[in-house]
């Protein structure tokens, strides 16, 4: 019944298609020569400062339009990216950078040390692992416009592991006097160094952003891979497309206009797969994890028992299903850290791997002395990530006997709400389900939604002093052995305090015409190297 409804579906927009086709034809002739790559996006971006949001289509723009000094490959190895050459003294308190020759921003300006550093200071502020290299710095200064100075107070091991983190919050370098603004503050100002510039003028909210080609750019000589390594690009101008609606998506993609279609829903890929001017693929090595995330700000929540009791219910082989739609393209992984990356540990898991007991559930939950505050889940229907897992919790949470309420909107809506601190009568939230991505839950360094420090802490603002200690004694490790065993440690207190419950691990395939090549695999979509015939 899904699948004919959905057939309906496209042969309905199909009349819409053609008009849009015909009115393409005629587009100047000049237009027309230009290589434009049309990319269906995974969300609509509302907010342009990927220091301000940890948002993934945030971070996706700023990758389009910023530069980093490092950056992270497939052998999860940090490499030189906007640095030319550093060195480290004796004593791994003192670090020397000298930026490479060429780098401008997109206004003509050089890239300086003085903007590195304004840019450094600002992400070091959000971040939780640029909280940690801030925590140990003594000072940066500029030696002169393309050297730098970072002088630490005692060793930190991780600096070129911060400097080149690859997801949310990247540290991405701006112009200064663009990096000087708040870090509480959203920018608005997209220039960069990266290899498009965003065309401010033609961004339509809810529908388009352009980018094009910074010719500027001068490519790292290297072959890309992941973030890291030569970023060429090969099209005049990129439209990422936002449209909500799969069936549209699939038409536009089916018919040729669209290009790429970052994340598609499980249940389109046979539809897909059947056209032979389109490949469903898997391009990312990792996968990403969803979760659960609570607010402990209000009941009822704040209550560790509640939470124990949501955690105690959750069947992730039903979250698998649910987001990927096939076994096949996802797995349980009950731990904090990305399953089959160094990490991963089973330490705490039973509580999500035992028996599922409702009855258990129930008597926890009067325990805890619920008394049926109402509990609102936010949701955004045009994510299917999100929505069916909103949809399950929200099920979930209904057999408990709880008072919920799942409230659906768009991404964009979800994760500017998610910011409230209010009360759910006052606009406020109990749950949002959201993902992140294999790198971002690598260790308890970079996984910031961790972290248990009340106010600093991501949407939700666990606090826990004694996840947080744990967490101090992971950067403390003074070898790879002791950082498993502190990784250990920090997991089994997060299966105790709970900051969020681990979904599953899974795999979105993308779709992209035939015509495409040089799409890098890679843990995000990068539209560098792709070509486009």
């Amino acid at each position: 019944m899904m699948n004919t409804l959905r057939r309906s579906v496209i042969m309905a927009v199909v009349p819409v298609a053609l008009a849009f086709s015909a009115a393409i034809t005629t587009l100047p002739v000049q237009a027309q020569q230009q290589k434009t790559l049309k990319f269906i996006a995974q969300a609509d971006l509302k907010v342009l400062d990927p220091i301000a949001t940890t948002a993934y289509i945030t971070r996706n723009h700023g990758y389009m339009v910023y530069d980093t000094l490092f950056a992270m490959d497939s052998k999860f190895e940090i490499k030189p990216q906007m640095v030319d050459k550093f060195t480290v003294s004796p004593d791994k308190k003192t670090y020397t950078f000298t930026l490479r020759d060429g780098l401008k921003f997109h206004d003509g300006a050089p890239v300086r040390s003085a903007d590195v550093i304004a840019s450094i200071d600002r992400w070091s502020k959000r971040d939780g692992l640029g909280q940690k290299l801030a925590e140990s710095t003594e000072s940066w200064s500029a030696t002169n416009d393309k050297t730098f100075v970072l002088k630490l107070k005692k060793p930190f091991a991780f600096v070129l592991d911060a400097l080149g983190k690859p997801s949310s919050n990247v540290p991405f370098i701006m112009p200064e006097r663009i990096a000087k603004t708040d870090a509480f503050t959203n920018i608005t100002d997209p220039t960069g160094s990266g290899p498009f510039r965003m065309v401010r003028d033609e961004w339509v909210p809810g529908s388009k952003v352009v980018y094009v080609k910074n010719n500027d750019y001068v490519p790292r000589k290297e072959a890309p891979s992941w973030a890291s390594g030569g970023k060429v690009v090969k099209v005049d101008r990129v439209e990422w497309l936002y449209i909500p609606d799969s069936a549209t998506a699939a038409n536009a993609l089916g018919n040729g206009e669209a290009d790429w279609w970052e994340q598609m829903p499980p249940d389109l890929i046979p539809l897909l797969s059947k056209n032979a001017n389109v490949k469903v693929d898997n391009i990312d090595p990792l996968g990403s994890m969803g979760m659960i995330r609570f607010n402990f700000l209000h009941p009822p929540f704040n209550n560790e028992k509640m939470r124990r009791a949501v955690a105690m219910v959750v069947n992730q082989p039903d979250y698998v299903l649910g987001i990927a739609g096939n076994p096949k393209n996802g797995k349980p992984c009950a731990s904090y850290f990305t399953c089959g990356t160094p990490l991963a540990s089973d330490v705490g898991s039973s509580l999500l791997t035992g028996k599922r007991d409702f009855e258990a559930a129930k008597a926890l939950i009067k325990e805890s002395g619920y008394k049926g505050e109402k509990i609102v889940i936010i949701s955004a229907a045009d994510q299917p990530i999100v929505q069916s897992q909103s949809l399950l919790t929200t099920e979930l949470l209904r057999k408990l006997g709880l008072n919920v309420e799942l409230q659906a909107g768009d991404w964009g809506s979800l994760i500017t709400r998610r910011t409230s601190k209010e009360p759910v009568e006052k606009g406020g939230w109990s749950i949002f389900h959201t993902w992140l991505v294999g790198p971002d839950l690598l260790n308890p360094g970079v996984n910031f939604a961790l972290r248990g420090n009340g106010e600093k802490a991501w949407f939700g603002w666990p606090s826990d002093p004694r996840l947080e200690s744990l967490r101090e004694a992971y950067f403390e490790a003074p070898n790879a052995a002791a950082a498993k065993k502190a990784a250990e440690a920090v997991q089994g207190r997060a299966f105790e305090f709970l900051p969020y419950v681990p979904t599953a691990q899974f795999i979105l395939p993308t779709a992209y015409r035939t015509n495409l090549s040089g799409i890098i695999v890679a843990p995000m979509a990068f539209l560098w190297n792709v070509e486009k015939k």
